[in-house]
């Protein structure tokens, strides 16, 4: 059902950034298109702290439709209707107590 994870660095300094990424930190990664780079992650964990919810974070799936009638077979609510965006297909699922996670199928190549 799920596939991976999606975690964005907002930046100011977006190309330092990514030079970071992939100089000093050593993370592979693949051209998306038009120099865009995605990064390869290492195994993550996820832990929940108290506090008021923010977060963004994008679950990534290859079928959404599948995945969505699967999550919400198991009672999961999901937040928006499927958009149709240039880097995939979106919508979000709420997180109880914890606002929304994004869930996605993308369109751009995997880096693993």
């Amino acid at each position: 059902m799920i596939t991976g994870a999606h975690a964005i660095v907002f930046s100011p300094q977006a190309e330092a950034a990514r030079a970071f990424i992939a100089d000093v930190l050593g993370f592979p990664s693949v051209d998306a298109g038009g120099g865009w780079l995605i990064f390869a992650l290492p195994p993550a964990e996820l832990a929940v702290h108290p506090g008021e919810p923010r977060h963004e974070l994008y679950l990534m799936c290859d079928d959404l439709d599948a995945t969505v009638a699967e999550l919400r077979a198991k009672g999961a609510e999901i937040a928006a209707e499927v958009s149709e965006e240039r880097w995939g297909r979106l919508t979000a699922i709420n997180v109880p107590g914890g606002g929304e996670i994004g869930l996605y199928e993308p369109r751009h190549p995997s880096p693993v």
